[in-house]
């Protein structure tokens, strides 16, 4: 079991993403409900978020997975000009818009980390993609209908 984020040593997400010209860039972001309400797995915010991460392509998603309270996602740059944090905020706003419910609410801030090197995408969707499992709510991975990949990211 892991523990609770506030225990690993971070109390709020630390700021910014910061990019190297000429190496691949792909972030882990994890993105909360607000009060952790469990609104996000389910068929019309997963179909709604897919629209809004194609729609909002300076940052591309590769890899997502939707928990009941939280959500999982890779990113990659596809314009250097929009930094990731002002593209969080612009993709949940944009969601907010389309989903036209009071009750599907984001915290504001997230968590992210720049992964270092290729074989951590791989690590990290392989741990990221059994929550479900972990939760009990599935028997195997492949059997959680709330994930998927968007675009191929870069490495």
């Amino acid at each position: 079991m892991n523990p609770p984020r506030e225990e690993l040593g971070r109390h709020k997400p630390a700021s910014g993403v910061h990019i190297h010209l000429g190496q691949p860039t792909i972030v882990f972001a994890t993105v909360d409900a607000e009060h952790r309400v469990p609104w996000i797995a389910q068929p019309k915010v997963h179909q709604l978020l897919v629209e809004v991460w194609r729609e909002a392509q300076v940052w591309l998603v590769g890899y997502y997975l939707l928990m009941p309270d939280h959500l999982h996602l890779f990113a990659a740059p596809h314009n250097l000009d929009i930094p990731f944090n002002r593209w969080m905020s612009y993709w949940k706003r944009l969601f907010t818009q389309k989903a036209n419910n009071t009750e599907w609410r984001w915290q504001s801030l997230h968590w992210d980390t720049r992964l270092r090197r290729s074989e951590s995408y791989t690590e990290k969707w392989n741990y990221v993609r059994e929550n479900p499992m972990r939760k009990g709510l599935v028997i195997k991975p492949e059997d959680w209908p709330y994930q998927g990949m968007l675009n191929v990211l870069p490495w």
